[in-house]
């Protein structure tokens, strides 16, 4: 991890604009009103959005819900990390981790003693699924999902970025 000072902080109104065009910068831009949800659901206790910056830029974001849709985390009580993305410029540089660790360390201190995560199937996910790996997260031993529910035996579902693998880690 590189050296540079890095800051987390929670997200607030007036960050919308700079997390959209992160959000842009990275090829993926959300719908309108995403990120003012996202905050209004934070306000409501059910997910908390975080910003990290490193060397004195935003570099990236991600979030806690605490209460995720895929019925295994919802059953279990086990807060999701979604979302979590670092823009280019700032990647290989251990923020992703710092960002998982803090949310890691949110839900410890809800009591939380598991934390979810879900990775892309395809190519461009071949990093984060390195790093959740190499954090310790392991499929939850549920299969494939798509748009989080199980997708079953012999199904056909595209290969996009709603087609995840579940996964855990005890905290």
């Amino acid at each position: 991890m590189s050296t540079e000072n890095i800051v987390i902080r929670r997200a607030e109104v007036a960050d919308l604009q700079g997390l959209q065009i992160m959000a842009g910068a990275l090829g993926s831009a959300k719908e309108p009103g995403y990120f003012g949800t996202c905050l209004t659901e934070q306000a409501e206790g059910r997910r908390d959005l975080y910003i990290i910056n490193a060397g004195g830029a935003d570099a990236g974001y991600g979030m806690i819900n605490w209460e995720p849709q895929y019925t295994l985390y919802k059953r279990l009580g086990i807060p999701e990390i979604q979302d979590l993305n670092v823009l280019p410029v700032f990647r290989r540089r251990g923020l992703a981790a710092a960002l998982i660790g803090y949310c890691e360390e949110r839900a410890r201190a809800r009591d939380c003693t598991q934390v979810g995560i879900c990775v892309g199937l395809h190519p461009g996910f071949g990093a984060a699924q390195r790093l959740y790996v190499r954090l310790g997260y392991v499929p939850d031993g549920f299969g494939v999902t798509y748009d989080r529910e199980t997708v079953s035996a012999g199904d056909f579902r595209p290969v996009d970025d709603n087609l995840c693998l579940m996964m855990v880690k005890d905290i």
